[in-house]
């Protein structure tokens, strides 16, 4: 594919995303932009949509937390229509009162809509910033080395080309090409962990230590690596046991409580559930390996409930029993796209 794309762009946000696409992207494949009408999104689909070769869409999430979404939605069409890309719109109500918060519950919702979507990929716009703040949001909320070393540049079907870019390189592309795009008032909303740690904890840290994001996103890719190591010691525990829930206790027991945990850990990344804190993990652990045979002890991660029945550890969704190959459900209501 790479070789029918315009390879005369010297600009690093059409490099990076020419490289990106021969490392992943077959010839005929499908790609779909996660679309929010924002500068860097805006940004990847005018390149997608420039290249010759691509076989591009949109998807908008319309969340429904802003005054502004409906003129977000509208934008994003308009914007697809003037550039012949094909757009939907998926309208989601997005949980309240989570347990882990508004935000975690809209990028829930935003998933449960891309699972959806026809497509070989969901091209995604974080860039370097995106990396060294989740990383940093994840360190202090105690996620552990795999959520340390998240976002990579591939998972599954979602990719991320602008993760090498600097916003200031993004900006600029949208500049020189007179790009239009909204601003979501919501980011400069200090009270959202992620706004916080990018307006006041970052600036900070980087007056004091300029090279802070380039040492984070560097620290990710360690921590990615470890993880995947980590992954493959939880193949090897499992021996023959299915790669999937229900667990048998037992099994369980006879390993070491961290290798324990790492096997529980894999199997809720296998089914996409979010990653919780090491200390929730240990509890949940604690209480599945030690509570009575009457008792049922039970933990809530996000959408889904890890729960013991009996000599098994089950995971269930809303009424449903999970396993390998079902998908958790999608927080709150997901309306057909438009």
């Amino acid at each position: 594919m790479a070789a029918t794309r315009k390879s005369a762009s010297t600009d690093p946000v059409s490099a990076a995303v020419t490289r990106c696409l021969a490392r992943h992207v077959g010839p005929s494949d499908r790609l779909t932009v996660a679309f929010s009408g924002g500068l860097d999104s805006t940004v990847l689909l005018h390149v997608l949509a420039a290249a010759s070769g691509c076989l591009v869409s949109a998807v908008h999430v319309h969340h429904g937390l802003s005054d502004n979404a409906d003129h977000w939605a509208e934008f994003c069409q308009e914007t697809c229509r003037a550039w012949a890309v094909p757009c939907s719109v998926y309208r989601v109500d997005v949980e309240r009162g989570t347990r882990d918060g508004l935000e975690a519950a809209a990028r829930r919702a935003r998933h449960a809509c891309y699972r959806q979507v026809a497509a070989d990929w969901i091209v995604l716009a974080h860039h370097r910033g995106d990396r060294a703040e989740t990383t940093l949001f994840n360190i202090v909320r105690g996620a552990g080395v795999r959520g340390a070393g998240a976002m990579p540049e591939r998972s599954g079907r979602l990719l991320r080309p602008l993760l090498d870019v600097e916003r200031t390189e993004i900006a600029a592309y949208a500049q020189a090409h007179g790009l239009r795009w909204i601003e979501d008032e919501s980011n400069q909303d200090i009270r959202f962990s992620r706004n916080f740690l990018r307006l006041d904890i970052l600036p900070a840290l980087r007056q004091r230590f300029p090279s802070v994001e380039e040492r984070l996103v560097s620290a990710a890719m360690h921590f990615a690596e470890a993880a995947s190591l980590l992954d493959d010691l939880a193949r090897l525990d499992l021996d023959d046991h299915p790669q999937a829930f229900p667990v048998d206790l037992e099994l369980l027991r006879r390993l070491p409580e961290p290798r324990a945990r790492n096997v529980l850990r894999f199997l809720l990344v296998i089914l996409g559930v979010g990653i919780p804190s090491e200390r929730r993990l240990k509890e949940a652990m604690r209480q599945f390996l030690t509570a009575a045979p009457d008792r049922h002890p039970a933990v809530v991660f996000g959408s889904v409930t890890l729960k013991r029945a009996g000599r098994l550890l089950v995971l269930v969704g809303a009424n449903d029993v999970l396993s390998q190959a079902a998908r958790p459900p999608a927080v709150g209501r997901v309306r057909p796209p438009t």
